[in-house]
């Protein structure tokens, strides 16, 4: 990653040092066109010197620059994700279409984007099971988020299928007990394995209200900035990874302390 942010900074360099102006261009009102004399020669390796130079001998302001780049990069992805966790609250809280355990009028609504091929969303499965167990008023709102490969679209889809015959909750828990590779063979046995109708769940899968609650789902993972799973959503934070019962009960204790 720091060979390839050391390229982009040279490359950027680069740039810079064919066009002087680059370095010291200020706002003021444009200047009348007129052609741009070439750079001498000469005139250009001196300058690409003067900058290896002082490059070597001040290595730390790569380092400095490439810090400073990416706290500006991690301002503006916060900012983006506020934005879009206020501008879009009722899909992401409040969504019909998407499958509720707990408490569906809780007063603290926690969401996860997962996926079935996930460990670590299978590690995090006994923990939301606890909370939704302990705290009565916990909403958890399920979002299928499946980027692990085929099976795991299969999974999500069924999965969705499954809530039109009522076993959403037995299908998911069921499936996130799986152990070893995920398959359509195992998918389809898990479902009949919940009682559920093998015919009508391949039919339903391909409902437009699955599909498009699936694109619905990447749609808002990728406004939000989420690239992997299990991710959380509390309110206004966003809690990546399988950070544990305690993390998660602590974040939603604050949540609703207020």
């Amino acid at each position: 990653m720091l060979r390839l942010r050391l390229a982009s900074l040279a490359a950027l360099a680069a740039v810079a040092i064919a066009s002087p102006s680059a370095w010291t261009q200020e706002s003021a009102a444009p200047a009348p066109a007129q052609s741009t004399p070439a750079i001498d020669p000469v005139q250009k390796e001196a300058i690409e010197q003067v900058v290896r130079d002082y490059i070597r001998a001040h290595p730390e302001i790569v380092v400095e620059a490439l810090d400073a780049y990416q706290t500006k990069k991690d301002e503006e992805e916060r900012s983006a994700q506020a934005k879009t966790l206020t501008s879009r609250a009722d899909e992401l809280f409040r969504s019909a279409s998407s499958p509720v355990i707990g408490n569906a009028q809780g007063d603290v609504t926690l969401v996860e984007f997962f996926d079935y091929q996930c460990g670590y969303c299978k590690r995090a499965q006994p923990d939301l099971e606890r909370l939704v167990k302990q705290d009565g008023g916990l909403k958890v709102v399920l979002k299928e988020f499946p980027i692990l490969g085929p099976a795991s679209v299969t999974a999500a889809r069924a999965s969705l299928a499954a809530q039109m015959q009522g076993k959403y909750l037995e299908f998911h828990i069921k499936m996130m007990g799986l152990k070893g590779q995920l398959t359509d063979e195992v998918i389809y046995d898990t479902a009949k394995q919940v009682g559920l109708d093998v015919d009508k769940l391949k039919q339903d899968m391909n409902d437009p209200a699955v599909v498009a609650e699936l694109r619905a789902n990447m749609d808002l993972a990728q406004a939000l900035g989420v690239q992997g799973t299990p991710a959380f959503v509390i309110n206004d934070q966003i809690i990546p990874g399988a950070v544990g019962f305690d993390a998660l009960k602590s974040q939603i204790d604050k949540d609703r302390a207020g």
